[in-house]
Parts: C-alpha cells; sequence; structure tokens
C-alpha cells in the first residue's frame, strides 16, 4: 500500500533519483527524471497536507521500530506546511531550471547539478519531516553538502569564494547545532522529539538545559543568517547558479527557521520556561537590527541578486521578530512569513533569472530600459516585489499584518518597536525595489551586443506560477492563515 508509506516516499524519491540522475542523466534525461521526481515530491506534500488538516498529525516508524527507539517521521500543521513550501517551490522552478542549466553550466556539469540538486532537496525535505534532533542533524548536512556544490558551479570564481564561505560559517553553524543535540541526549537518553520534549518538561533551571538551546540558537542563527551572523548569505545568492539562488532564497533559511520553531517550542517549550525565555529575549533586539541592517545595505546595492540578498537578510529578522514574541498570533505570522517569503523571494529570483538569460549580469545599469523588451518577466517582478513591499492584496501585506497585530496586542514598549521596526524596514524596501523598477522603466535600453528578448515560456512559466501566487494566496489569505494559526496552538501547547 502506498498511502501509508507516503512520509517515507518523500524522502526516498529524491534521493534515489539522485544517483539514477548520476548514471543514467546523460543529455536532457537527468532534467525529466528531475522534474518528474520533484512534481512527484509536490503532489505528495499535497496529499499529507489533505490528511493532516483532515485526520491530525501523521507518524511513521522507520522499520517497525516504534519511537523514541527508532527513527520517526512525523507530519503536522506546521512541518506540512514546510513540504509544501519546499516542494512547491523545487516543483515550480523546474521548468526555468532546464534554460537556466543549458545557459550556466557547461554540459558536462548538468547530471552533476541535478544530482546535487535532489540530494539538496532531501535535506529540506528531511529536516521538515523528521521527528529525531539528530536525524535533523543529519539531514542538515546532507542538504548543506549539496548547497556547497550547486553554489561552486556558478560562472565565475567568485561562486568557489561563496562556497568555501558557507562551507566554513555553514560548517560551524552545524557543530554548534550537533553541540546543542548532545547535550539534550546527555540530559534525557533519547533523540525523539515529542519523547525529548516530555522528559525535558520536568527539569527547570538547568544549566545544562541552557547551554544546549545556547547552542542550538547560536547553530540555527548561523544557518538562518542572522544579524551578525549573515555574511555568507550575500555572496552565495549572487554568485551562484539562478536556479540554485531560486531554490536556497527560498528554502534553505526558512527550514533553519522552521528548526529554531519545533526545537524551541515542541522540544524544549521555551514558554513554559523563564530561563529559556531570557534566550528567546535576546533575539528581540538582534531581530530589529537585522531588519534595518539588511534593508539599508540593501539600498546602496547595484547588483540585483546582492540588492535581494540583503533583502532576504531583512526579512529573516520579520521572522524572528515573530519568533521572538511567542504568542500565538506572532508565531501565526512568522510561519505566515516563513511562506509567504520563499514564495515571493522564489518569484523574484527566478524573474532576476530570467533577465540573466539575455543579459551579462544584472548589474542596475544593465537593466536600464528592459520592461520594455522583457514586459512579462519584468511584470512579474513587479508583483513579487510589491508583495515583498507588502502592499494590500499580495502574501507579504498578509503576514506583515499578523505581525504588527502580534506586536500592538502585547501592549509594551517592546511591542511598539516591534511595530515600528516593520513600518519602517516596509519603506525601505520601498526605496530599493524603486530604484529597480525606476531604471527597467523609466530609462531607454543602452547599446549591447546582446540580443535582448523575452525569456523563453518554460522559463516564463516558473516565474508566473510564482508571481501568481503572491497574489491568489495574497487574496485567498485563509488558505495559509488556517494551518499557521493552528500550527502556532499547537507549539504553544503543553500536550
Amino acid at each position: 500500500m502506498i498511502g501509508p508509506n507516503l512520509a517515507a516516499l518523500q524522502v526516498i524519491l529524491p534521493l534515489v533519483g539522485a544517483p539514477i540522475c548520476t548514471l543514467f542523466g546523460g543529455g536532457s534525461r537527468a532534467w525529466i527524471i528531475s522534474t518528474a521526481l520533484t512534481w512527484c515530491a509536490f503532489a505528495i506534500s499535497v496529499a499529507l497536507m489533505l490528511e493532516v488538516r483532515c485526520c491530525g498529525t501523521i507518524s511513521y516508524v522507520m522499520g517497525g521500530w516504534l519511537a523514541p527507539w527508532g527513527i520517526e517521521y512525523r507530519v503536522d500543521p506546521l512541518s506540512a506546511l514546510m513540504l509544501l513550501l519546499i516542494t512547491g517551490v523545487a516543483a515550480a522552478a523546474m521548468p526555468f531550471a532546464y534554460s537556466s542549466v543549458m545557459r550556466e553550466l557547461p554540459k558536462e556539469k548538468h547530471r552533476l547539478f541535478y544530482t546535487a540538486y535532489l540530494l539538496a532537496l532531501t535535506g529540506l525535505i528531511g529536516m521538515a519531516i523528521t521527528g529525531d534532533a539528530f536525524n535533523a542533524f543529519v539531514f542538515m548536512e546532507i542538504a548543506s553538502l549539496s548547497s556547497y556544490v550547486l553554489i561552486s558551479l556558478g560562472q565565475n570564481r567568485k561562486a568557489l569564494y561563496a562556497s568555501f564561505q558557507y562551507l566554513v560559517l555553514g560548517t560551524i553553524g552545524a557543530t554548534f547545532f550537533v553541540i546543542g543535540v548532545g547535550l539534550l541526549y546527555m540530559l534525557t537518553g533519547t533523540l525523539n522529539m515529542i519523547d525529548l520534549s516530555e522528559r525535558l518538561s520536568n527539569l527547570e533551571h538547568n544549566r545544562v538545559l541552557f547551554a544546549a538551546f545556547s547552542f542550538l540558537v547560536v547553530g540555527l542563527s548561523l544557518k538562518l543568517a542572522l544579524f551578525p551572523l549573515h555574511l555568507w548569505l550575500p555572496n552565495s545568492y549572487a554568485h551562484a547558479p539562478s536556479i540554485v539562488s531560486v531554490l536556497l532564497a527560498a528554502t534553505g533559511t526558512k527550514i533553519a527557521a522552521y528548526l529554531l520553531l519545533r526545537f524551541s517550542f515542541t522540544v524544549l517549550r521555551v514558554n513554559e520556561h523563564d530561563d529559556l525565555l531570557s534566550i528567546m529575549n535576546f533575539l528581540f533586539p538582534l531581530a530589529v537590527v537585522t531588519m534595518f541592517v539588511g534593508s539599508v545595505v540593501a539600498i546602496y546595492q547595484s547588483d540585483v541578486k546582492r540588492l535581494l540578498a540583503y533583502s532576504s537578510v531583512a526579512q529573516i529578522g520579520y521572522i524572528l521578530l515573530g519568533i521572538s514574541l511567542t504568542s500565538e498570533r506572532a508565531l501565526t505570522g512568522s510561519m505566515l512569513h516563513i511562506f509567504n517569503h520563499g514564495i515571493m523571494k522564489a518569484a523574484l529570483f527566478a524573474s532576476v533569472g530570467a533577465i540573466a538569460l539575455s543579459l551579462p549580469n544584472v548589474s542596475l545599469p544593465n537593466l536600464k530600459g528592459i520592461g520594455k523588451h522583457m514586459p512579462l518577466t519584468m511584470a512579474a517582478f513587479t508583483i513579487s516585489a510589491l508583495s515583498l513591499i507588502g502592499i494590500p492584496g499580495t502574501v507579504g501585506f498578509i503576514s506583515k499584518w499578523y505581525l504588527v497585530l502580534a506586536a500592538v496586542e502585547t501592549g509594551s514598549a517592546k511591542g511598539i518597536i516591534a511595530a515600528s521596526a516593520i513600518i519602517g524596514t516596509s519603506l525601505l524596501a520601498v526605496i530599493y525595489v524603486w530604484r529597480i523598477l525606476e531604471v527597467a522603466y523609466s530609462s531607454d535600453l543602452p547599446k549591447t551586443d546582446h540580443t535582448i528578448q523575452e525569456a523563453p515560456w518554460p522559463t516564463l512559466l516558473s516565474v508566473w506560477v510564482l508571481a501568481v501566487s503572491c497574489i491568489v494566496l495574497g487574496l485567498f489569505p485563509n488558505v495559509l492563515i488556517e494551518p499557521s494559526r493552528i500550527a502556532a496552538q499547537m507549539l504553544l501547547s503543553s500536550n
């Protein structure tokens, strides 16, 4: 029976597909295999989401070994949302992947690319679905190692530097994370997240528990690119192949935010421990600073990819802001922004990648008049950019609105600072978005040896699926609000 095994198939399909691409991926076969498996993974995510909403949390034990002795895959409302985001973006990006890989990578590296792509997808899915703390680390390493390879495949030598920088900082982050997991195991003798939660519930004012959470927060903050631990992110997004930027910008930091939510609330129940809440309170000023630093630095970037990368740093601040407030509405807003920012940033990087098919680089001077020559691509970019600002009717507005409401309902100076930061950095987003749109629509295209033409239709398909999602999910927000609210209630529940 396939139905009861969907949780396992979600991980197994891309994992098995990776060596198949290596062995039999000559010509365009690697892309066909990757596309088929990615779309199957998305279909499974939709099925799992429907089953969770209908029948509650799904628990799948590997090899018949019951938890906590065996490894458990667990799909609840929060992990179902993450699976939907990861596989949805990966599936939507596959039509664009064909043109991007053909344009940016030599033919002999195509099968290597799709192998690493599927392994990265496996790691991302695994982190979202596993119910085992150490297994989360294993999948983190699978995703990270694959990402280092994918970034290094960029067109110039700066990609190698970006990959090495990410490798060093990513390894440090993973080391901190596994030390935190090790300390939790030392305290409890178990690695299953639910079992961990039960055994840790009676431990208060425990220094080892405090140290474990500190290690977890620092490690995941590095993976999140929280200021000042963000140095790896701008180079990675700017110099990686365009399709890699789409996947990583939409999912890489979001899965780290998911793990922070999972360990903070499901495993450690920080809302019930004053000592651990002090660490969450420390995240609040860092989140605010991250929002402003990312936004201000983005204004001064001339390379559009780097501009969007620093914008991602700022948006990570929004997510952390909601997590640090620890209320139901704040967590709902944070989860909404994880999903919404993943969609709109994937659309933005896909649009820029489509432009890169016709231009030698995507710096602002090269974009003069591009809106007249690539109207469909720039229209999708504009929709996604308006969503990034938070214009009503887009997904960006929904999550920011929830975060502002959560900040206001605290009735404290902290809430006033949070609401002001959200509004202020949204206004800063208007500035750096306007810089791009002004050049694209109000300037004449400079003389160039390159032929500027609209992106091919498979690329436009990817771009517009993501851009339209920014509008549809903004006009029908309950599609995401309800599961996010249920997930927030679950995280704050003592059960």
